[in-house]
């Protein structure tokens, strides 16, 4: 009994670091164009001025 469960540990702890780095080494993701906002202000709208002759 005491037999299997050592293998059964030691398979365990096998299979666990058989998969670190098994594509090879970890790397950062680019971050995504359409997320990133541009820097600077942008400002749109419209504006009228003007005299007004009847009430």
């Amino acid at each position: 009994m005491t037999q299997h469960l050592l293998l059964a540990a030691f398979a365990l702890i096998l299979a666990s670091l058989a998969a670190c780095g098994v594509d090879g080494a970890p790397t950062r993701p680019e971050p995504a164009r359409e997320t990133v906002p541009e820097p600077g202000v942008h400002i749109s709208g419209e504006a009228r001025f003007g005299v007004v002759t009847q009430l």
